[in-house]
């Protein structure tokens, strides 16, 4: 009896290579899923056969067996077994066919319908899948923040008078997307530059510390958008408090605690579930080692923005402020606009729901908005700034003026010597010195 293997494998094998466009918030790709599901399977159908082997009781009609596909259960004689598509693999279109297979007493009996014939195979195209599209977008996204993010903390450490409190957290920030970024593209190198390896079954110490490096940048990103709610918050609450009293505080939440957290989910990976890349999230104890704190996080600064909201209205309608009800709605919808971005509110869509909830959508928001959120960041707190717009130019007019400045000393220079060269040369053709000469030669011609 020949099953098509050769399909499932090469089905398999085709989502593999899907691996590397799976989005970055959750390190495991669902078709690396499948093939661990797969070998799940595998290994305990023959942990069954090896136990019935072992077995000194004889066993009538039908052993267990592996069809390198799904496991067919131990049946008596004259049994006919049917198993719907669905309950075979999710690698399979048609969920609505059967397979069927008889146990005689010469054994089991070839499958009717073929696997192929009742269930189709999901066809699945390297160059054009959907993910692959993701991937592009958020190796795009990736790459525009890192260009914008490190030209905004060169003008945040470059021009003095943006040395403040405020700013240095902004760098600290726009530090933490740099380090997911990279994270990102390092984790994209180590895991599936060489197209030939097994991406869902690999395990070595570099790409087992590339995910881990991931997961840390994925940490220190949300708690800075922690600490900048929290800062925020500070300043609307407590006006008089001295804002560097804090700074370290900031430091140790930002950077501290991912260290801390990362450090614990280490070596629970190490002890409790050294397998594969580090990658899944099938120990669910361990997982919430790093999902806890994020959705702790995310649910924090949440609270924080709605207080933020709450005041920025209050202040609004207060007598003081002038403007109409027109004006007031865009000052506050522009400010929560401001504050989304810097929050991380976009990850709320999706921070309490189950990972398979809205697969597509939450696709679009971690990866279409989530590559670009440093970009969007460094935009609105940096260039779009309208202290950093007057304050660049200022400085290039005054480089301006300073080559102009330049360029007219030394045209003064050139012309002053120019005028002194010739003003000699002037001299020297009609010099007084030589009029005794010409009048004593005159007199001794006459004598």
């Amino acid at each position: 009896m020949l099953l098509p293997r050769c399909s499932l494998t090469s089905a398999l094998l085709t989502l593999w290579l899907h691996c590397s466009s799976w989005r970055t918030g959750e390190a495991i790709h669902p078709a690396c899923a499948l093939v661990a599901q797969h070998m799940k399977a595998q290994e305990q159908c023959k942990y069954t056969q090896l136990n019935e082997s072992s077995n000194l009781t004889v066993i009538a009609g039908c052993r267990t067996d592996w069809d390198d596909i799904r496991c067919w259960d131990r049946a008596e004689v004259g049994q006919v077994v049917n198993v719907s598509c669905a309950n075979v693999s999710q690698l399979f279109a048609n969920n609505n066919g059967y397979i069927y297979r008889n146990c005689t007493k010469n054994g089991w009996s070839d499958i009717y319908p073929s696997y192929e014939d009742a269930c189709e195979f999901v066809e699945v195209d390297p160059e054009t899948t959907y993910y692959s599209t993701f991937k592009q977008v958020y190796t795009a996204g990736y790459a525009t923040s890192l260009i914008s993010l490190i030209s905004a903390i060169f003008v945040f450490t470059a021009l003095r008078k943006f040395h403040c409190t405020r700013n240095y957290i902004h760098i600290n920030l726009f530090s933490s997307f740099i380090v997911r970024a990279s994270a990102v593209f390092i984790k994209d190198g180590v895991l599936f530059t060489d197209e030939s390896q097994d991406h869902c079954l690999m395990s070595t110490a570099s790409c087992k510390a590339a995910v881990a490096f991931f997961q840390f940048s994925i940490l220190a990103n949300y708690f800075w958008l922690l600490v900048e709610g929290m800062y925020l918050q500070t300043l609307l609450a407590l006006t008089f408090v001295s804002q560097k009293k804090y700074f370290w505080w900031y430091i140790l939440i930002g950077w501290g605690l991912p260290t801390t957290i990362m450090t614990i989910w280490v070596l629970a990976r190490n002890f409790y579930d050294n397998s594969g890349c580090w990658d899944d999230t099938e120990a669910a104890f361990i997982w919430w080692i790093i999902k806890g704190p994020i959705t702790a996080s995310l649910l924090v600064n949440f609270i924080i923005f709605i207080n933020v909201i709450r005041i920025l209205v209050q202040k609004l309608k207060s007598p003081g402020v002038g403007g109409n009800d027109t004006s007031h709605f865009m000052r506050l919808a522009k400010s929560t606009l401001f504050l989304i971005p810097l929050f991380g509110m976009h990850y709320m869509v999706f921070a309490f729901l189950p990972e398979s909830t809205g697969e597509d959508a939450r696709l679009s928001i971690e990866l279409g908005l989530g590559s670009f959120q440093g970009f969007v960041v460094a935009l609105l707190y940096c260039f779009l700034n309208g202290e950093v717009q007057a304050e660049l130019k200022k400085r290039l007019w005054k480089w301006q003026m300073q080559g102009y400045l330049s360029y007219s000393k030394k045209r003064r220079t050139l012309f002053t010597e120019s005028s002194t060269v010739t003003q000699i040369s002037v001299l020297e053709k009609s010099s007084p010195m030589e009029q005794p000469s010409t009048e004593l030669q005159n007199n001794i011609s006459v004598v």
